[in-house]
């Protein structure tokens, strides 16, 4: 089976639907979408539809969760303002895991917690790579031979030590942000591309991964986000790193 694997849309609509037609260039099997599907700057509405019209299945990120709890920041409530009640409703119903394929478990964070790390601590102000053995600690009871998670918006690939594999895709629409909350950090991918990933699965067990970037239109997205008076969003989305 070969899935496509892809979060951390945030509204950008030209990435995403790069990231689609990639897909089906590709010819997976089929695909799932790990959430953080609208919070953003950029086009909330719009990108939503092109989700829900092509019926991948989706989970609840936490950005989904603030914006159907009315929102945490700018981002949310920006979504919020171009939502309309049913599908502010729709992102909170959302599931928080799934098992798209046999012995696969996709959530958007940790397992408890969809707003936690998994593959990364916070050290002098930046995301960097958990010890295995704390990602083996986060994961819990966790047994799936293959782990699906975002969150962090940085692709990975970890090989634990009892052998279970721990995926991120990285994120289509948003390649770098600013966290404010203790202790305060910043992710940045590095470059201005859409990321997801396709894997290839056979009895419930990985046996090969494609990092995908993909070049689109990011000055497009930068300049959306300009009107939109966040200029901050518009460097992370030109550069894939935060400005300064």
């Amino acid at each position: 089976m070969r899935l496509g694997v892809f979060a951390d849309v945030h509204g950008n609509l030209p990435a995403l639907e790069a990231v689609l037609a990639d897909m089906r260039r590709r010819a997976v099997d089929a695909a799932v979408n790990l959430g953080d599907l609208v919070s953003g700057p950029l086009w909330p509405r719009e990108t939503l539809a092109v989700l829900r019209e092509g019926g991948v299945p989706a989970l609840r990120g936490n950005h989904d969760r603030w914006v159907s709890e009315g929102g945490e920041g700018a981002s949310d409530r920006h979504a919020i303002a171009a939502l309309d009640a049913e599908s502010i409703a729709w992102l909170g119903a959302l599931p928080v895991r799934l098992e798209p394929a046999p012995g696969v478990l996709a959530f958007h964070a940790c397992p408890e917690d969809d707003n936690a790390y998994l593959l990364e601590d916070v050290r002098d102000g930046r995301l960097v790579p958990a010890p295995a053995a704390l990602v083996a600690a986060r994961l819990g009871e966790v047994a799936a031979g293959l782990v699906l998670c975002a969150h962090s918006h940085l692709a990975g690939l970890r090989v634990l030590p009892d052998g279970r594999h721990v995926l991120n895709p990285g994120s289509v629409g948003c390649p770098a942000y600013a966290d404010p909350t203790a202790p305060a950090h910043v992710s940045e991918a590095g470059s201005p591309v859409a990321r997801y990933a396709v894997v290839e699965i056979a009895e419930g067990l990985l046996r090969a991964a494609e990092m995908i970037a993909l070049p689109y239109d990011h000055e497009a997205a930068a300049r959306r986000a300009e009107a939109n008076g966040r200029p901050d969003w518009a460097h992370a989305l030109r550069h894939g790193a935060m400005p300064g």
